[in-house]
């Protein structure tokens, strides 16, 4: 050993080799947490043989020798004792780190969750709209509230912006209730889409109750809002009388719709009472606005200046006006073979010069295309005409080339076509939302919005084949959907319509719903049953469909299902009443809270009863029945009194009224064999009604009374 002191012994190279083992096993193992490494450090090892060597590898040896070639027990984790070197690494399970120290390093402080708040789509968005209305009602820049609009996204939340805009200016000066106004009509279908403007609108009625709170004069002005929205076209006069009809007769929505419509919208020059109520503090009134628009073309046609057409176009101010212009200039064009290439030339560069936007351009001639039939009346060749321009406008490149050519019987064949592509593309959502919520009235608003009536036959073969790949809860659901859509919209010929178009495609469908012929023959007998159709409509249908089919079988199917033994009960609860209601307990019902009125004459508790049954849809039956009693047992002053009432609280609707008023007058033949005056008794019935607003004063009587003097 002595001739080798340079070097190390044996045991050194032995103890470097194990202390280098210790070191990988360290290096592939080490946890962020000394805990972890100190319960991998504690692991049994092998126990050592013959000079030491450790078996396996990764285990550290137990015994060492001393410089002094004492054998030393090695301390427990392997660190050694003493005047040994420890381990390569050498981690206290104890260790605790010391800000203070040199060495500190924030890296190796033990990792800490922090909670985060997770926030709402919906109040980040209202947040933002905020800060762009007042900066709007700031600096009065439309064109940048636009933008902010369009950078914002989120477009499912617009009619929020809306109820937003419009609550914020109602608290504010006229100049601000004017800017909102202003803000709608430039944002109206460029930016914020017509449905979302209604939507905006709905919310602002819903909500005008907790408006009253802290804005005492809240009906009026949000009449206002509502009249000038009517005015300036970005709502259609058609939403007044369906929003009176979805909101109770007693929130202060149902107020602000009523004097919007008696107060504003019925007066003698009502538009520009309404466009110049606030000021016109930052516009002009549209009718001015036209004007100016009428004289600009006027003075281009006689100079043929461009340029300053365009300069005078651009000064109106007026951007999201600019289709009045498009309109305007395409009719004068109309009017005359020389001013059309003058029109063509104008429209042309104030495309180019990004004066008037591309869907500006297309709004214009969308809105003359609207206007061809009554523009016919003074241009007899109008239509003829514009089909002419269109394809020299979009080849020009100034017209965007998706615009619908109607040029031709196939061109209108195709806007027909896309009509009703996406009336059945809209109608599925809307029948899938009902299938998820049962709200009957909110699917009949979904469908008077569609403003279809022409495709109800349609709705109804979708609305079938949609219910017959579901289940009996979905399926009990379209059969009472059809009763109250027969009592509401449909027309008896829709329906048998309807089902003409599932019949005749029975066989189709049957690839796909092995039992579709039967489930189709439960709906049509069910629709005889709910008084749908009636039993001779049947007959009818069969004789529209090829013989011997699929169609004809189920309808063969569905009479015999009628004229079974207790069909009636049977068919009613054929899906096993999911959702749905008998209408021969219904009828029972009614009986019964109608007799109970006449014993105890009171008023308030009949109505409550009617309530209890919630069958709005068919309240026809209690206007029926409580007038034939009135005929029968000479009640005429008490049954008045409870359809007042019912009338006034909203339990019954005025097409509800009609609908049973229409019913005892198809019946009086009948009725007239147990009631020999039901015909005078009737007439008297309908004036009351009239008078009273019950239903509607054309209502025709005029032949029962005409038959009560001949009888």
């Amino acid at each position: 050993m002595a001739s080798n002191e340079g070097f190390l012994t044996d045991e050194q190279r032995e103890m470097m080799k194990v202390a280098s083992e210790n070191a990988v096993n360290h290096s592939t193992s080490q946890k962020p947490h000394s805990s972890l490494l100190s319960e991998h450090m504690h692991k049994p090892s092998a126990a050592t043989t013959g000079g030491g060597k450790a078996y396996g590898g990764s285990n550290a040896v137990k015994h060492r020798r001393s410089h002094a070639g004492k054998s030393v027990r090695a301390k427990k984790d392997g660190c050694g004792g003493k005047g040994t070197w420890g381990k390569l690494i050498d981690i206290d399970a104890d260790y605790q780190i010391d800000r203070n120290d040199p060495n500190y390093d924030s890296g190796e402080e033990p990792f800490e969750l922090v909670g985060a708040t997770v926030s709402d789509p919906l109040d980040d968005y209202k947040k933002a709209v905020a800060s762009i209305i007042e900066e709007y009602f700031s600096t009065g820049d439309v064109d940048v509230a636009a933008a902010d609009l369009v950078e914002l996204g989120s477009s499912e939340y617009h009619p929020y912006f809306i109820k937003r805009l419009v609550s914020v200016s109602m608290d504010r000066h006229d100049k601000e209730k004017e800017m909102a106004s202003v803000l709608l009509s430039s944002l109206y279908a460029d930016v914020i889409d017509p449905n979302h403007i209604r939507d905006g609108f709905v919310l602002l009625l819903e909500s005008a109750d907790d408006f009253v709170v802290d804005i005492p004069d809240a009906v009026n002005v949000l009449a206002l809002f509502l009249a000038r929205a009517v005015v300036d076209d970005i709502l259609p006069p058609a939403f007044l009388p369906r929003a009176s009809k979805a909101l109770p007769a007693s929130s202060k929505g149902y107020q602000v719709v009523q004097t919007a419509e008696k107060s504003y919208l019925s007066a003698a020059h009502h538009a520009e009472l309404v466009e110049r109520r606030w000021g016109g503090m930052t516009r002009t009134s549209v009718e001015e606005v036209k004007k100016k628009i009428a004289d600009i073309l006027k003075e281009y046609m006689e100079t043929g200046d461009a340029y300053e057409a365009c300069r005078c176009i651009r000064e109106l101010g007026v951007s999201f006006f600019h289709h009045e212009v498009v309109k305007r200039a395409l009719i004068t064009g109309m009017e005359s073979d020389t001013a059309e290439p003058l029109v063509l030339n104008l429209l042309k560069e104030a495309a180019s010069e990004n004066l008037i936007s591309s869907s500006q351009m297309v709004k214009g001639f969308s809105r003359l295309r609207e206007s061809l039939d009554d523009l016919a009346l003074d241009i007899p060749l109008a239509k003829t005409k514009f089909d002419l321009i269109v394809p020299k406008a979009v080849s020009g490149g100034w017209l965007d080339a998706s615009f619908s050519d109607p040029s031709g019987e196939s061109g209108r064949q195709q806007m027909e076509d896309e009509k009703l592509k996406r009336f059945k593309e809209e109608v599925v959502t809307i029948i899938h939302e009902y299938f998820n919520s049962d709200d009957i009235p909110e699917l009949i608003r979904s469908l008077e919005d569609l403003g279809a009536p022409e495709y109800n036959p349609i709705f109804l073969k979708k609305l079938v084949t949609l219910a017959l790949d579901r289940k009996n809860r979905e399926k009990e659901m379209a059969s009472v959907l059809l009763s109250s859509l027969h009592i509401e919209m449909f027309t008896t010929e829709d329906v048998a319509d309807g089902f003409v178009m599932l019949l005749e495609s029975a066989e189709d469908t049957a690839l796909d719903i092995l039992d579709a012929s039967n489930e189709l023959a439960l709906f049509l007998a069910r629709a005889v049953i709910d008084d749908v159709l009636a039993p001779f409509s049947l007959e009818e249908i069969s004789n529209r469909l090829i013989p011997n089919s699929s169609g004809t079988e189920t309808v063969k199917m569905a009479r015999s299902l009628i004229f079974a033994r207790h069909a009636g009960e049977r068919l009613l609860r054929c899906w096993g009443g999911g959702t749905g209601w008998a209408v021969e307990d219904a009828k029972d019902k009614i009986l019964n809270l109608l007799e109970e009125y006449e014993s105890s004459g009171l008023v308030s508790e009949a109505c409550k009863c009617i309530h209890e049954l919630g069958m709005p849809f068919f309240n026809h039956e209690v206007v029926k029945k409580a007038l034939v009693m009135a005929m029968e047992k000479k009640k005429d002053k008490m049954v008045f009194e409870l359809l007042q009432e019912s009338f006034g609280e909203g339990l019954i609707t005025i097409n509800q009224m009609t609908k049973g008023f229409t019913r005892v007058k198809d019946g009086l033949e009948d009725l007239a064999l147990d009631i020999p005056n039901a015909k005078e008794k009737f007439s008297d019935y309908v004036e009351h009604a009239k008078k009273n607003g019950w239903v509607s004063s054309s209502f025709v009587t005029s032949s029962l009374t005409e038959d009560a003097k001949l009888g």
